[in-house]
C-alpha cells in the first residue's frame, strides 16, 4: 500500500511538472525578456487587447480583429476586404518581428512606411507588403507573390520552409534608411532600397505605378491586413534603430 502511495503521488509530481512547464511556455508568449528590454525591444501586442492599433481611417477597432487566447486574430465572419489595421504609431528605422499562422488558402500581409491620408483609401495605395500565403492558395503558383517576398516584384530570393496551414511562422522585417529587408523562418527572402531609382523602375513597371504615393516613403505606419480567410499574429514587437 504504501508503495502505490509512493508511486501515485511521483507520477501526480511528474504531471504537475509537465502542467507548470506547458503554462509557463504558453505564458513567455507576448513578453519581452529582460535581455530584449535592454536592447530597446517594446511589445506591438500585449497579448489580450487591440491597444496601439486602429482600423485605417477609423479611429477604434470593430469585431473585425479580435485579441483572442494570445493572439491578434483577423475575424473572418465579415466579409468585407478593407479592415485594415494599423499602428497608432508611425515608425522609421526600425526592426519588427512577429509570428504568425494562416487558414487553408488564406492571404494576408504586413505593410509598412502606409500613410494615413484622406487621399489614400487603402493601406496598399503606399506601403509595400511582406505576404503571407499559405501554400494551397492559387495565387502560390505565381513566385512573386509568396510568403516572405515583396508582393508583387520578385520571388524570394533563397529557398525557405514555411510551416503548413495552422502553424505558426516566424517573421522579421528591417528597415534602415529605406534599406528594407525580410526574413522567414530566419531566412532572407527579399531586399529593397526604396529611395533607389531602381526601385522606382521596378514600380512602374507593376500596376503600382497607378498609385502616387505608392513605395514613396521610408517611414509611416506598419500595418495587417484583413482579408477573407483567417490569420493570426501574436510576440509582435518592435525595436527601433
Amino acid at each position: 500500500m504504501k508503495k502505490s502511495l509512493v508511486t501515485f503521488f511521483a507520477i501526480a509530481s511528474g504531471i504537475a511538472v509537465i502542467s507548470i512547464s506547458c503554462n509557463n511556455a504558453k505564458d513567455r508568449h507576448n513578453q519581452l525578456t529582460d535581455e530584449e528590454k535592454k536592447d530597446g525591444w517594446a511589445l506591438l501586442f500585449d497579448g489580450s487587447s487591440t491597444h496601439g492599433w486602429h482600423l485605417y481611417h477609423n479611429a477604434a477597432i470593430d469585431s473585425h480583429w479580435l485579441a483572442k487566447n494570445g493572439e491578434l486574430y483577423c475575424n473572418t465572419d465579415y466579409h468585407l476586404e478593407h479592415r485594415d489595421i494599423v499602428t497608432d504609431k508611425a515608425y522609421q528605422n526600425y526592426e519588427l518581428s512577429f509570428e504568425w499562422k494562416i487558414a487553408v488558402a488564406g492571404n494576408s500581409g504586413v505593410f509598412i512606411d502606409v500613410q494615413e491620408r484622406p487621399d489614400l483609401p487603402t493601406t496598399w495605395a503606399s506601403g509595400p507588403e511582406y505576404q503571407l500565403l499559405e501554400v494551397t492558395n492559387p495565387d502560390f503558383a505565381e513566385p512573386n507573390k509568396r510568403s516572405g517576398c515583396m508582393f508583387g516584384f520578385a520571388p524570394p530570393l533563397n529557398p525557405v520552409n514555411q510551416k503548413p496551414a495552422g502553424e505558426w511562422n516566424q517573421s522579421r522585417i528591417k528597415q534602415v534608411n529605406g534599406q528594407v529587408e525580410f526574413y522567414l523562418n530566419g531566412v532572407l527572402t527579399a531586399q529593397q532600397d526604396l529611395g533607389s531609382q531602381a526601385w522606382q523602375d521596378a514600380v512602374a513597371r507593376t500596376n503600382f505605378k497607378n498609385f502616387p504615393e505608392f513605395g514613396k516613403h521610408t517611414s509611416g505606419h506598419i500595418a495587417l491586413q484583413y482579408w477573407l480567410k483567417g490569420v493570426s499574429f501574436r510576440d509582435i514587437k518592435i525595436r527601433q534603430l
